[in-house]
């Protein structure tokens, strides 16, 4: 992880960069002695967790953690107790008070890994590996259908069921939802646009406005998709 240290007491700042220096996982981006110069640093670097004292010139570490609008991960470490109640109210990662011992310091920053590696978890895109099936089976009627992801072109949700467009076979109605059917599938070739569609990547023959464009049929873009499906693109 990538880390920034924040305080205005030099020896403080020694300190963490020696417990820094001690664990792998922990890579120092830059030390700083006030918010000011930190939310510089955050401009240039990308920093995955922050130590940051509280009383410091300017503005608290409190403050400049709240100004934040893409907070990373970060441990208060202070002198003063009474700040932990407010600290832990920001999701705080951890509260340390000064003088610090190593196993508590230790300790923080095991939980701060946790955390980093559920959310990079969270984040990571299901892509189709070589072992990954390139199918799906799907029932309908009283059989079990087989769709190959290259031929399929989009899903409309009919309020219990969900109806399957493809370029094998006839529009197929299943009874399922979106949940289940987005868990089957590979998302570097699907994306949902609107809460009634998901569409294939592959299958796009254009983009007008809020529409997309299949073989003819007009799918909207929904509002709270729009940005997701640009991004997808590379629009």
């Amino acid at each position: 992880m990538r880390c920034l240290i924040i305080d205005d007491e030099p020896l403080a700042v020694e300190l963490l960069e020696d417990f820094v220096s001690k664990i792998s996982a922990l890579k120092l981006v830059a030390t700083c002695s006030s918010a000011i110069e930190a939310s510089t640093i955050l401009q240039m670097n990308e920093v995955d967790l922050i130590f940051s004292d509280i009383e410091m010139p300017d503005f608290s570490g409190v403050e400049f953690i709240k100004s934040l609008d893409v907070k990373p991960l970060f441990i208060f470490t202070t002198a003063y107790s009474h700040y932990a109640v407010e600290g832990f109210n920001l999701n705080a990662v951890d509260y340390l008070v000064k003088p610090i011992p190593f196993h508590r310091f230790l300790k923080a920053v095991n939980r701060a890994q946790e955390l980093f590696l559920l959310k990079n978890e969270e984040i990571k895109p299901k892509t189709q590996t070589l072992n990954s099936p390139n199918f799906i089976f799907v029932k309908s009627d009283y059989e079990n259908v087989k769709l190959n992801f290259d031929d399929i072109k989009y899903f409309e949700g009919l309020k219990d069921y969900i109806k399957i467009f493809s370029t094998s076979h006839k529009p197929i109605l299943t009874l399922s939802n979106f949940k289940n059917i987005e868990e089957k599938l590979p998302n570097d070739v699907f994306v949902r646009v609107h809460r009634s569609y998901i569409v294939s990547l592959k299958h796009i023959n254009s983009v007008q406005r809020n529409r997309i464009l299949i073989d003819g049929v007009r799918i909207p873009i929904g509002k709270n998709y729009k940005d997701e499906f640009i991004r997808r693109i590379g629009g």
